[in-house]
């Protein structure tokens, strides 16, 4: 049964759909079958990985809406083991369609528990806000990754996160872990990228992932591309920094068990 994990911050900007997309295509690259859920009606997780959004069909709308079998839905990805269950910008209007559902806040969990077994990950994009899609995503994921950007403000509105995230565990999900803080556009040249990594560090100690996803051009371009970056650039800094990404968060799960050394390098 695949582990479903939520990539979400309320900001704007700070990785989330780069994460959802380079995460997935590194594990779909040490072979596990991952699919990710562009639950972000901005759609552009669907884009950045190929995906012509005039030509999608179903989408995540429909799963949710019209209770359309998300089976139908789902697309292969240019990597072997990587799926898409694509968005549209359809989705702003959901989450008022929503309204009136019983149980709104789990239909995403009755969408996914339809299809998870055939995967070893479920990645779901969020989109940068905390609305009832979001609360979705919450309710149905085990875990979350918030993604955080060394850049000033960046704890600024986590408090808010952080206490929608208290109200979930409390009222729908109790299961919902803090999979951890992902610290995204490091500069080492920066004092102030520095001290955000301490004070993020400080804060959330063994929350806080080691990989540091840094600055790079590679990493901006794959999406215009609709490729994930390992596909782009496999020997740019932005793959070895995902490829690291999802060595660790296995290593997290005890779903494998790799030394230290052979990290690849950073």
């Amino acid at each position: 049964m695949a582990k479903i994990i939520a990539l979400a911050n309320q900001k704007g900007g700070v990785g989330k759909t780069t994460t959802a997309i380079n995460l997935a295509a590194s594990l779909a690259v040490l072979e596990y079958n991952v699919l990710v859920i562009d639950a972000d009606p901005q759609a552009n997780a669907t884009s950045g990985l190929g995906y012509d959004l005039r030509e999608v069909e179903t989408s995540i709308y429909e799963c949710i809406v019209d209770g359309a079998d998300p089976q139908t839905a789902i697309q292969k990805g240019e990597i072997e083991h990587l799926y898409l269950l694509p968005s549209h910008i359809d989705l702003v209007g959901a989450e008022i369609e929503m309204l009136n559902m019983p149980d709104r806040e789990k239909v995403l969990k009755g969408v996914i528990n339809k299809i998870q077994d055939q995967f070893d990950f479920v990645l779901i994009d969020c989109s940068p806000s905390l609305g009832l899609i979001t609360v979705n995503a919450l309710t149905a994921a085990d875990s979350i990754i918030i993604p955080v950007q060394c850049e000033y403000f960046a704890l600024e509105g986590l408090g808010k996160l952080l206490n929608t995230i208290k109200i979930i565990q409390n009222r729908l999900n109790p299961d919902l872990e803090i999979e951890g803080f992902l610290l995204t556009m490091y500069d080492s040249r920066l004092r102030l990228s520095n001290q955000v990594v301490e004070e993020v560090q400080k804060h959330f100690q063994d929350m806080v992932f080691e990989t540091l996803i840094t600055r790079n051009i590679k990493l901006s371009e794959a999406p215009s591309y609709g490729k994930a970056v390992v596909m782009y650039d496999a020997s740019s800094k932005g793959a070895m920094n995902y490829l690291n990404l999802a060595r660790e968060l296995l290593q997290k799960n005890n779903m494998t068990k790799i030394d230290s050394k052979e990290k690849t390098a950073k």
